[in-house]
């Protein structure tokens, strides 16, 4: 297969034992990788990937047929939690702050509760394992996936436009989930993107250019500003925008500052934004908590799925449960096995709120457990992140070098269809929490199926 080459198997067999050489020279792959990206607020990398990251089809394949399987059970374990929102609020002890942006149709707002998805995976000595689900309009990788395999398709692509890997393209696969929220609705397909450049690390154009992609298909779409939002339906009814993407957090835009009181009148006036307010259960870690101690609905094969792919998750309070088939005193247990374990508040991000146990004093532990043991924080085994060696290349270097990376995989899920993989990593070999933003050796890429 042309690009194609041998790779030592230095890390684990799951990301296989073939890789695509560099397409391109040292210049020109800089140049293209930060092209694509340079005015959407994406950091400045110092080393740059040299070409896709790959993986033979058939993790590629498992990868997502699991990560499908898990998103549809984390809804069911939120939905059954209580019979409204109203009360789910209650069970999740959600910050007052969640409780606005409801669909004024309930049942609305549980359908498409989980249309954009983007679970948190690694590759641990025993394969592959979901460390967590990021369930959200916002969620980061669609615009940088697509970037990146808009660069490698340019490269690797021959005369016919063939290409020696497979990947969906991100954009192309949230194109047809909106013509598909368009149909089940029976309203015209005019999208409106919703988010705010006033949030620090994006750009309006991180917003635009997926617009720019949709109009290229014949899709109507634009991106508002909720300043600007009251356009999207206080017009005549050809030109209202029915659907759209909530392509922002509540906690994000009260950072920023941003009101989200024109999202309301939108809402309450028939824009429906996935994902929807209801996500936000599905987004909590206390839900993966649930759905790994067992719920009663679960079949046989459901439960064995979990248990293959979920690490032992337990919502952390004072309480009894099961951990290697005893019942245990739970508390007391994570205090004594620090180094087997994590403690991850439910609704943190980007690696915040996340202490990792062999990383910390006992002294460091003992006081995260004792904040975190009101029910609010969950606690997970930990997983040692194996590693697959790519090729990087660095500033001021006239050629790639290879490296062993450990990387954290975002499968990305629009409308329950596989949208391309993201993948996050730190480009000195290291393992632990990966951030691509704001860290001078987080690294990011788009990894394909050979």
């Amino acid at each position: 297969m042309r690009g194609v080459e041998p790779v030592a198997t230095t890390g684990h067999p799951w990301f296989g034992d073939q890789r695509l050489a560099p397409a391109a020279s040292a210049e020109t792959l800089r140049r293209r990788l930060r092209d694509v990206l340079q005015d959407t607020g994406w950091p400045y990398q110092p080393v740059l990937p040299a070409a896709p990251m790959t993986i033979p089809r058939a993790s590629y394949a498992e990868l997502f047929r699991v990560a499908g399987v898990l998103v549809g059970l984390l809804r069911r374990t939120a939905l059954e939690t209580a019979p409204t929102a109203r009360e789910r609020l209650a069970v999740y002890r959600m910050p007052a702050s969640e409780d606005q942006l409801w669909l004024r149709d309930p049942l609305l707002d549980e359908r498409y509760a989980d249309w954009v998805a983007r679970p948190d995976a690694v590759v641990g000595p025993d394969g592959l394992r979901f460390v967590e689900f990021n369930v959200s309009g916002a969620l980061t990788g669609a615009v940088e996936t697509q970037s990146r395999l808009d660069v490698w398709r340019g490269l690797y692509a021959d005369a016919d436009g063939r290409l020696p890997y497979r990947s969906p393209d991100p954009f192309a696969v949230r194109a047809e989930m909106f013509r598909a929220l368009s149909a089940e609705l029976a309203v015209a397909p005019r999208v409106a993107l919703v988010g705010s450049a006033q949030v620090t690390g994006v750009t309006g154009y991180y917003f635009e250019v997926e617009a720019e992609y949709h109009r290229s298909q014949g899709l109507s779409t634009r991106f508002f500003e909720p300043k600007e939002l009251h356009e999207a339906w206080d017009c005549p009814p050809e030109l209202r925008y029915p659907i759209g993407l909530r392509n922002f957090t509540i906690p994000d835009w009260n950072d920023a500052g941003v009101p989200t009181a024109e999202v309301q009148q939108a809402l309450d006036h028939g824009t429906l934004l996935v994902g929807t307010q209801t996500a936000t259960f599905l987004h909590s870690k206390l839900t993966m908590g649930l759905l790994s101690e067992g719920r009663p609905w679960l079949t046989a094969a459901e439960r064995a799925l979990v248990n293959r792919y979920l690490p032992w998750t337990r919502v952390l309070s004072e309480r009894r449960t099961e951990r290697a088939g005893e019942q245990v005193d739970l508390l007391p247990y994570v205090l004594r096995n620090r180094e087997r374990l994590v403690l991850k508040e439910a609704l943190g991000d980007c690696g915040k709120q996340v202490v990792i146990g062999p990383e910390v004093t006992a002294a460091e532990w003992e006081t995260a457990v004792a904040a975190g043991a009101d029910g609010t924080s969950i606690v997970q085994e930990f997983v040692p992140p194996q590693t697959c060696r790519v090729t990087l290349l660095a500033d001021g270097a006239d050629e790639p070098h290879d490296a062993d990376v450990a990387p954290v995989l975002g499968p990305l899920l629009f409308g329950g269809r596989p949208a391309g993989l993201w993948c996050r990593y730190r480009t000195d070999g290291a393992a632990g929490i990966v951030n691509a933003r704001g860290s001078a050796t987080g690294a990011d890429n788009a990894m394909v199926a050979l």
